[in-house]
């Protein structure tokens, strides 16, 4: 034979599901996307079409429904983290687990003046309404042994009106770009963090608590610095989660520069005070980098679309 296998796997990817928990007349929302790959001993299926070592994908499906009902959804995290040992430690020919989620968040309709509907006062306990600021996203791997978990966000935008300059340099015959000393920054944020926690024997991060404190670092960071480069921006709030929460190793940004540029006003009369912008949205400048705790092997895959 001149061919070999090489590394697979296989699952069943982007099953929603949506986990209503009622505390009385309060509900508590979480809504998840969840994608599901398996791999280990699955060479028979790919060479003779053997199915006796797979499980199909539906079960997997199946799997995540019934997950949410006997487990609930405390966390993205803990979920996958359910899911995970049950498909490694329950089929032999199974070695590997990956988890992966996405969770989109609601918030609760506040009530109005004189709602009749409303009996716990400041909302609504069963209405809801999506929140749109980020996709907040989770992987979790397992072998039978070791847990990789890794966590972060999506889509998150952001800007600073003033505070960001762009100056300095370099240049050659083809460089156009003005120097900017008052600019606008703005940036999608999608980031990705790496715990230390890579088994039971460890105690297990509070998942809920340090996401929320690594993204507040996270916004803290960027409002905070005086930015003379996206760079400096990316590294600084890469520096704030990792010093801030000792839970997190490693940290991947991927932040495209979303540009704007001052129009010229001066062919109508008007003067443009750093006022009116152009928002280009393509092409973009793409910065990205990991941001690591000192002495940390780097893990996170450079291309956050494989994660």
């Amino acid at each position: 034979m001149s061919t070999i296998l090489g590394q697979n796997q296989y699952g069943k990817a982007e099953n929603r599901v949506v986990r209503i928990t009622r505390d009385g007349d309060t509900h508590h929302i979480k809504d998840l996307n969840v994608s599901v790959a398996l791999s280990g001993d699955m060479d028979d299926v790919h060479y003779s079409g053997s199915n006796a070592s797979v499980l199909p994908t539906d079960t997997t499906k199946n799997t995540v429904y019934a997950f949410a009902k006997e487990h609930g959804i405390e966390s993205a995290e803990q979920f996958g983290i359910h899911l995970a040992r049950h498909f490694v430690s329950s089929r032999e020919p199974i070695r590997t687990a990956r988890i992966r989620v996405e969770e989109y968040a609601w918030e609760r309709i506040a009530a109005s003046d004189g709602d009749s509907g409303a009996t716990g006062g400041d909302d609504v306990r069963h209405s809801f309404v999506r929140k749109g600021q980020e996709t907040r996203v989770a992987q979790v791997t397992y072998d039978g042994e070791k847990w990789e978990v890794v966590s972060g966000l999506k889509d998150l935008t952001l800007m600073n009106s003033t505070h960001s300059e762009f100056w300095g340099y370099a240049k050659d015959e083809y460089t156009t770009l003005k120097e900017a000393y008052d600019r606008i920054l703005a940036t999608d944020v999608s980031a990705r963090w790496r715990y230390s926690w890579t088994g039971d024997d460890q105690r297990m991060p509070d998942w809920e608590e340090s996401y929320g404190q690594a993204r507040t670092h996270l916004l803290h960071a960027f409002a905070e610095t005086y930015s003379l480069s996206l760079q400096q921006t990316l590294y600084q709030m890469g520096s704030r989660i990792i010093d801030s929460r000792s839970e997190i190793d490693e940290i991947r940004f991927s932040l495209p520069n979303k540009h704007h540029f001052l129009v010229d006003l001066e062919p109508f009369g008007l003067t443009n005070e750093h006022e009116v912008y152009f928002a280009a949205d393509r092409p973009y400048g793409l910065i990205e980098a990991t941001v690591l705790r000192d002495g940390v092997e780097p893990r996170i895959p450079v291309d956050l679309t494989n994660l």
